[in-house]
């Protein structure tokens, strides 16, 4: 069943070697439709030992090549935040059984789902107690602070490095008044030199400007690399990153570049006012509204721009909207999967959907959404498994 008509596939099954006159000439309307369950790729993340779950979950290809179809040789990274790190037997999980640590990462080699080429990492104490593999330790760290993990990329047409976002989080007192028990205090860049492996102990933490704690404006929710090294159909040669921001009512998008080498140069950003690029960060306008914390910003075969994201951040709604470039305009929401997870547990929720453009098959595009639970530290003991990706195929046909 479509519900939207947009130009010719994923940029997971285009053809590089077509111009883009070629490409105006061979587009096609089509359907996005309806999302269905990806089992192989849902399974993937299903364990019982070790790691056994998380949430975050962004996927780098460490080759680069963001928007070119993996291959058998092509290595993912996935980030997490918070992560279970213990044992259960798929049914039951006992408190002395398992620990949560703040951020972790996955490492997948080739282009299937298959759970014999996964591995799941973190650091360890010298009692060997999991911690988180990063850490806050810049100037204005405090020694409680932990970090999630935001979007990621390797910089090839720059530095070489690998950056990825991260959140530094603070626990707060919320007595009397409800709501969750941390904040983000900040918006950091982890600095991790090509060909580092985990745990990173040689990475650099960088503080950024990319935060505002009125509006809680964040930068790295989302980047797309435009650039012809990594496969981008139309590419200028910046990197684009975007932001979720509180404004107007909404949860709202922005959208900020830099060139490749300018990339940790924070004076070089350039933020979308609607009509140009400017230097301020605070006169950077919304291009699209009710997003989620976490989505993603992937290309189509003939430039058009494909949002994916979990609608009003925490509902059912998995939606897409196309643009007609990386700041819009956007069509309407198109809303292509409704989570069933909370028809049968109240407490659990749904958000931060996101599509992986590089693991897609041609003619559809991967996504994942996260679960968790209102009431997490009971209902965990009787579904070990609740707290990690479940993923969606979207038809582009």
């Amino acid at each position: 069943m479509g519900i939207a008509a947009i130009a010719l596939l994923c940029a997971s099954c285009m053809d590089k070697k077509e111009t883009k006159e070629n490409q105006e000439e061979n587009r096609a309307e089509v359907n996005v439709g309806m999302a269905e369950k990806s089992t192989a790729w849902s399974q993937l993340f299903i364990k019982n030992e070790g790691w056994f779950g998380g949430d975050g979950i962004f996927g780098i290809p460490m080759d680069g090549k963001e928007f070119v179809p993996a291959t058998d040789s092509t290595v993912t990274l996935f980030t997490f935040g918070d992560t279970m790190i213990g044992h259960h037997d798929g049914e039951t999980l006992l408190p002395d059984d398992f620990l949560m640590i703040n951020n972790s990462v996955g490492i997948l080699k080739g282009k299937e789902p298959d759970s014999e080429k996964i591995t799941f990492h973190w650091k360890e104490t010298t009692e060997g107690k999991a911690e988180g593999l990063f850490k806050p330790n810049t100037p204005n760290a405090r020694p409680h602070d932990y970090y999630w993990l935001g979007d990621g990329f390797v910089n090839t047409e720059g530095d070489g490095n690998l950056y990825i976002f991260a959140y530094p989080v603070r626990e707060k007192d919320t007595a009397g008044i409800g709501g969750f028990t941390f904040e983000q205090v900040g918006v950091n860049l982890l600095q991790i030199p090509e060909d580092s492996q985990p745990p990173y102990t040689d990475h650099s933490q960088l503080e950024t400007p990319f935060f505002d704690s009125e509006t809680q404006t964040s930068f790295g929710s989302a980047i797309f690399v435009n650039t012809e090294s990594a496969g981008a159909p139309n590419p200028d040669g910046y990197i684009y990153t975007y932001a979720v921001s509180n404004q107007d009512g909404t949860k709202g998008l922005l959208v900020a570049r830099a060139l490749p080498k300018d990339f940790v140069n924070f004076g070089q950003w350039r933020f979308w006012n609607g009509s140009d690029w400017v230097a301020n960060m605070a006169d950077a306008a919304l291009i699209a509204r009710d997003v989620s914390n976490e989505m993603s910003v992937s290309p189509l075969s003939d430039g058009s721009i494909i949002l994916t994201y979990q609608r009003y951040t925490m509902g059912p709604e998995v939606a897409i909207q196309v643009g007609e470039s990386l700041v819009g305009p956007f069509g309407e929401p198109e809303i292509v999967y409704k989570t069933t997870e909370n028809d049968t547990n109240k407490t659990y929720f749904t958000y931060n959907a996101k599509a992986y453009p590089h693991l897609s098959k041609p003619g559809s595009l991967l996504a994942s959404y996260n679960v968790n639970s209102f009431d997490f530290w009971a209902d965990i003991l009787k579904d070990p498994n609740l707290y990690r990706p479940r993923f969606l195929e979207i038809p582009l046909e």
